[in-house]
């Protein structure tokens, strides 16, 4: 099943369009995507028999697929490539393997933080980078879950951006992962939810990004570190996981805090993000509240170097 949101409004995307889920089903399901995930079963089991009939909708209209999650997490440094690339900027040459963490490194991004699959990017600065990421959304309540039964409590997945200003991400003593990835435009998804049994392998799926147009990410959510279900056994432990909660699974190795020379976004630029299988994001960058534009001569640079 392929989930979405048209118009503030539950949609199920079929073929080329998209049909209303709360007219389309009489009532059944209600309007507000926010209550839909406390009845996803049901939708599940309605939506494999339903005759879908009524006005066909535009996919360029879709929206953010989970506009209120009352959760979203993040798990940093998740792929062994992007351990490597941020251990070799870092100076190190040993064997990354031995260093990895024992349990993930969680973090929060606000719900604020929330857009659309093809929402404009306002840079708060010209420090702000791209990480595509896997994002598992959950569609019932999860507690102390045994990995080896996680995957019934995702309701689908969904393509994201953990977008980062790096130097509020690094200030202080300690990295301020929340802060820095919680600005307004920071977390475009969507464009669709896809159930996990309509993919073939949900455990391995290519996900990349292009920055006009040019590749800048290209991997396989099998390089995980902690795969999905050990993400959820383990977040679930400590707290509950509740439905349409958001899990932005990690990035792998290519962004652009560890290039020679760094390179960050710029206005103008278009950002294009994609999980094979379940869509893409096409979300324009602009320049937003704080940014400077006459800072803009290194950074265009820095594009160009690259």
């Amino acid at each position: 099943m392929r989930f979405g949101v048209i118009d503030n409004r539950p949609v199920l995307v079929d073929g080329e369009s998209a049909i209303d889920i709360e007219r389309a089903s009489g009532g059944r399901f209600p309007a507000d995507p926010a209550g839909i995930f406390d009845r996803w079963e049901a939708l599940v089991e309605w939506a494999a028999t339903a005759e879908l009939e009524g006005e066909r909708l535009p996919l360029d209209r879709l929206q953010n697929p989970v506009p209120a999650p009352r959760q979203v997490f993040g798990i940093g440094a998740n792929y062994l490539d992007h351990a490597e690339e941020a251990a070799r900027a870092q100076g190190f040459t040993g064997d990354v393997k031995a260093m990895l963490p024992k349990n993930p490194m969680i973090f929060t991004k606000f719900r604020s933080s929330l857009s659309g699959p093809y929402d404009a990017i306002p840079l708060p600065s010209r420090n702000v980078d791209w990480e595509v990421e896997l994002v598992v959304v959950m569609g019932r309540r999860a507690e102390r879950v045994a990995a080896h039964d996680a995957w019934s409590y995702v309701a689908g997945l969904t393509v994201g951006q953990d977008i980062s200003e790096r130097v509020v991400q690094m200030a202080g003593h300690s990295p301020q992962l929340s802060m820095g990835k919680s600005f307004p435009g920071f977390g475009p998804v969507g464009p669709v939810l896809v159930t996990p049994d309509a993919l073939e392998n949900p455990d391995d799926l290519e996900l990349g990004c292009t920055l006009n147009g040019q590749t800048v990410q290209k991997g396989r959510t099998a390089g995980m570190i902690f795969p999905v279900a050990e993400l959820i056994a383990h977040i679930s432990g400590i707290c509950p996981l509740l439905p349409g909660d958001l899990i932005f699974t990690g990035t792998p190795s290519g962004v652009g805090l560890f290039r020679t020379p760094p390179v960050y976004l710029k206005p103008g630029d278009t950002l294009v993000t994609w999980v094979k299988g379940i869509g893409e994001l096409r979300n324009p960058v602009a320049a937003g509240h704080g940014y400077r534009a006459d800072d803009d001569s290194q950074n265009n640079q820095n594009n160009q170097n690259s």
